[in-house]
Order: structure tokens, then C-alpha cells, then sequence
């Protein structure tokens, strides 16, 4: 039912998010380069890895990534304009609009028992942690609204949390505005 729902409410809403794929793209392109999408390797169901695409935000180098962010980039992030390729990994069957953030294949051995439980359900765009406090809250805290999620589950709260994200976009509430703070780490729970 949820994967119905899922490549329902993509393919409904395509004539809207489609030319706005394009036309980032294209500016993407035009203020960094090529290539116009970051993709990398995260977990998905059941800790499988698959290729996260995004739009990219940062500029080629060596530098730290806060000297590499854009402004552009920036307002990428602070629109959350650049997560939008993910609809691509929904129509591929790797995400869904809803359920945990898909994180590095790295935790993978540093999550406890239940905190692995987050790899119960394809991971989202958006979940319940994302509408909880972002980027404000700590490991632990996002992975405690993970479960929650992963137990709660339903097309009502998917469409709950989906009305949310976009309120919260659309006022920009609990997004970090210049997106360029960067997410410490998770090293495994007591070490983060």
C-alpha cells in the first residue's frame, strides 16, 4: 500500500516537480558545473546500499566543505531544492517520500540493536525526525523518532508528516538557513 502510494503521489505531481528538476539542473549546471548531481552510496531496507542522488552544492576541491559551499549551494540547501533528484530513487523502488533519512553505509556497525530498526522501512525524503527538529537534534533523538516511525507507520501519518515538511519549507521553520553547518559524525551511541 505505501509503494502504491508513493509512485502515486510522484507520478501525480510530476507536471509540478519536473520542470523544476530541469530548470535547477540546468542552473546547477550553470553555477558549478558538471556534474550536476552528487550521488553516494547510502543504506537503504535492510541495510542494502543504494545511490542517493542529489543536486550538488558544493564546488570541486580540497577544501573543507564550508569553503566549497556555494551561495548558491546554500540556498539549495535552505530550500531543500537540492534533495529533489530523490524522487528518482522513489520511482526506482529505493525510497519513499516518508520514513528515515538514508545515512552513510559506515553506521551501518555503529548502530545498537534498535537503532537498526530504522532499516525495517525504505527510507524517505522526509520522516517523522525531519519535522521533530532537523539538523537541532541529536543522534539519539532522531533515531528514537525513527522507530517510532517505523512502528506507527501508515498512509495518514505519511500524508501528516508530507503536509508538514512542506509547511516547514515553506516557512523555512526549523531549517538551517544558511545550510552550511555541517552534521557532526554518528560514531555509535555514548560516542557521538
Amino acid at each position: 500500500m505505501k509503494r502504491l502510494f508513493d509512485m502515486t503521489m510522484v507520478l501525480v505531481t510530476a507536471a509540478v516537480w519536473l520542470p523544476v528538476l530541469v530548470v535547477v539542473g540546468i542552473a546547477v549546471c550553470l553555477a558549478l558545473g558538471r556534474p550536476v548531481f552528487f550521488v553516494q552510496e547510502r543504506a537503504g531496507l535492510k541495510g542494502r546500499a543504494f545511490s542517493l542522488i542529489k543536486f550538488r552544492t558544493m564546488r570541486p576541491g580540497d577544501e573543507p566543505d564550508t569553503q566549497r559551499l556555494t551561495p548558491f549551494g546554500r540556498f539549495l540547501r535552505a530550500t531543500s531544492l537540492d534533495e529533489l533528484p530523490e524522487l528518482i530513487n522513489v520511482l526506482r523502488g529505493e525510497m519513499a517520500l516518508v520514513g528515515p533519512r538514508p545515512l552513510h553505509m559506515r553506521y551501518l556497525p555503529r548502530y545498537t540493536a534498535e537503532q537498526a530498526r530504522r532499516h525495517e522501512v525504505r527510507p524517505g525524503i522526509t520522516g517523522w525526525a525531519q519535522i521533530n527538529g532537523r539538523n537541532a537534534l541529536t543522534w539519539e533523538q532522531k533515531f528514537v523518532y525513527d522507530i517510532w516511525y517505523v512502528d506507527h507507520a501508515s498512509v495518514w501519518l505519511d500524508l501528516k508528516i508530507l503536509w508538514l515538511t512542506v509547511w516547514q519549507v515553506c516557512s523555512r521553520r526549523g531549517i538551517n538557513a544558511t545550510g552550511d553547518v555541517p552534521v557532526e559524525e554518528f560514531m555509535g551511541t555514548g560516542r557521538s
